[in-house]
């Protein structure tokens, strides 16, 4: 596979809002490329797990300012982009989370994390100079 999934989270965050974030980023990934997703699994009793992506999911961290920059860069090359904003931690439905997102014009969201898809260069660009998260 040629793309490249990435998320990127603020590094100020509590480690529990940076894995919620992380795992409700990569939802958007998988809903809207299901290409990404791999077959099931099955263990040798023969349970059945779900599948997941079948590519690496790679997640970096900045600042405030560096998460910012990534998602200006991600649209700028037209990538898939999800977001996820400091609102929709008060928020407990999907319907208020979309509302939340709605209200705010893109250059003064209060983001928290977003996650790219594309191709591997492109997502590459977008993200140069952030590091990985630890």
């Amino acid at each position: 596979m040629n793309t490249k999934i990435a998320v990127v989270v603020r590094d100020d965050l509590a480690q529990w809002q940076r894995l919620n974030v992380t795992a409700f980023l990569v939802s958007g990934v998988a809903a809207r490329f299901p290409e990404t997703v791999g077959d099931e699994y099955e263990d040798a009793s023969g349970r059945r797990y779900l599948p997941m992506f079948g590519q690496p999911v790679l997640v970096y961290q900045a600042d405030a300012a560096g998460v910012k920059l990534a998602h200006q860069k991600a649209v700028e090359r037209g990538l898939a982009v999800a977001v996820y904003t400091e609102e929709l931690f008060a928020t407990s439905n999907d319907v208020d989370n979309r509302a939340a997102v709605r209200a705010v014009p893109t250059e003064k969201l209060a983001l928290v994390g977003i996650a790219v898809h594309g191709p591997r260069n492109a997502v590459d660009k977008a993200l140069k100079g952030l590091s990985l998260h630890p």
